[in-house]
């Protein structure tokens, strides 16, 4: 038996999937790689050169992440959101106990952690949206597997084009000559800012998330959110997950039809997004990417499931396994140690790390959380954010430590 399925087995009389924990570590490690880009430098993902860091290496980094990165990994957690859902439908439906009013606490606790994650820590915060995503997604529980298929892959079309028309409509109406200057002035002050105090950081996010971070979540990655939500949810009703290594040929085929569009559309967007390109190229690029990254994220995902049934490389799902378990205690921390780093919450590095250096405090920052991840929970049930937003839900306090329950 291989280790994928050992840790498979294992994790059965908890109620646990082992392997799902691992793939959610996998997500976190991809999320925290672009986030820490936002909390880096103000000119990422804008199209505009940074003059401190324009050297070739600092340009292929960033392609590179836009490449393989960015807009991937945030749809395979909120995939990964949408199978657990049912798994809590039916662990409600074990414990004889109504459904809908535990995931809405579940909802609630979220929404809480979310608005003072974004003004605090982090203004691309992603658990404020999940929660208000996550009614409709309540709305959706006795839906059809096969219907919701169908509505993720329309709305994935949809909101695709819609982003192609604008992109079209972007070389009719060019970016207007003064916005690079009035954008570099927006970073200098930011740059101001992040390097001030705690009280100037708040101030910086708030303002942000007013000015244009809501604007992205809600209408850049809400709806690509809320499909990924449906998708998890029909391969949950069907517990796909449950033993994906019973058709390997189907990872194998699910791997190889969306590597190459996959591939290609993000080649295109990261390309677009570069500062030769121009500006009028940025929307037709994202409107590539947002069509495609889905078929990327899945053959992310089936590849990542092949390579743990492997001798080679089943190990890893070991080491990730603890860090998807408590993936949202990890997904804050590394807000609030990438807080300290850059911002007046510590070091004030902001503006002052290459893309390269970012880079690897981020791997620095993930490869601290395993063993951490690791130790915690060989001591204690739950992850401690996990364990508030347990006692949320269930609406007693669950144990401390002790055993694990799904």
């Amino acid at each position: 038996m291989t280790a994928a399925a050992q840790s498979h087995a294992a994790a059965e009389p908890s109620g646990r999937l082992a392997h799902v924990d691992a793939l959610r570590g996998f997500a976190l490690f991809g999320i925290l790689i672009v986030n820490i880009g936002v909390f880096s430098s103000p000119f990422y993902g804008a199209g505009i050169t940074d003059p401190a860091y324009s050297r070739p290496l600092d340009v292929v980094v960033r392609w590179v992440i836009a490449w393989l990165f960015e807009t991937k990994f945030y749809l395979l957690f909120s995939f990964l959101f949408g199978y657990s859902f049912t798994l809590q439908m039916a662990a409600a439906e074990r414990s004889q106990t109504a459904f809908a009013p535990r995931f809405l606490r579940r909802l609630a606790g979220l929404a809480l952690l979310g608005a003072a994650h974004a003004v605090l820590f982090y203004q691309g915060d992603i658990l404020l949206t999940y929660s208000l995503l996550g009614l409709g997604l309540l709305c959706c529980r006795r839906m059809a597997p096969k219907r919701a298929l169908r509505a993720a892959l329309w709305l994935i079309v949809l909101a695709s084009v819609a982003w192609a028309i604008l992109g079209a409509l972007s070389f009719l109406d060019p970016v207007p000559a003064g916005y690079q200057a009035l954008y570099k002035a927006e970073a200098l002050a930011s740059i101001e800012a992040y390097r001030g105090t705690i009280a100037t950081t708040i101030a910086q996010h708030i303002q942000e998330l007013t000015a244009s971070v809501w604007f992205t979540v809600l209408f850049v990655q809400g709806p690509f959110v809320f499909a990924m939500f449906l998708a998890g949810y029909a391969l949950g009703r069907r517990e796909a997950l449950a033993n994906p290594w019973r058709q390997p040929r189907v990872l194998g085929l699910l791997c190889a039809l969306g590597l190459l569009p996959g591939l290609a559309g993000s080649a295109l967007y990261a390309t677009s997004s570069l500062p030769f390109a121009g500006g009028a190229w940025e929307l037709p690029g994202l409107a590539a990417d947002l069509l495609t990254a889905p078929l990327l994220s899945m053959s992310y995902a089936a590849a990542f499931l092949l390579a743990l049934r492997t001798r080679a490389l089943g190990f890893v799902g070991v080491w990730l396994a603890p860090a998807g378990r408590m993936a949202l205690t990890n997904y804050l921390m590394q807000s609030v140690v990438c807080a300290f780093v850059f911002t007046g919450w510590g070091l004030r590095l902001f503006a002052s790390v290459s893309p390269l250096a970012a880079t690897g405090i981020a791997v620095a920052i993930f490869a601290a959380q395993l063993p951490l991840s690791a130790w915690w929970l060989r001591r204690h049930a739950y992850g401690p954010v996990e364990w508030f937003l347990r006692a949320l839900t269930i609406g007693t306090l669950p144990p401390w430590r002790g055993a694990r329950a799904q």
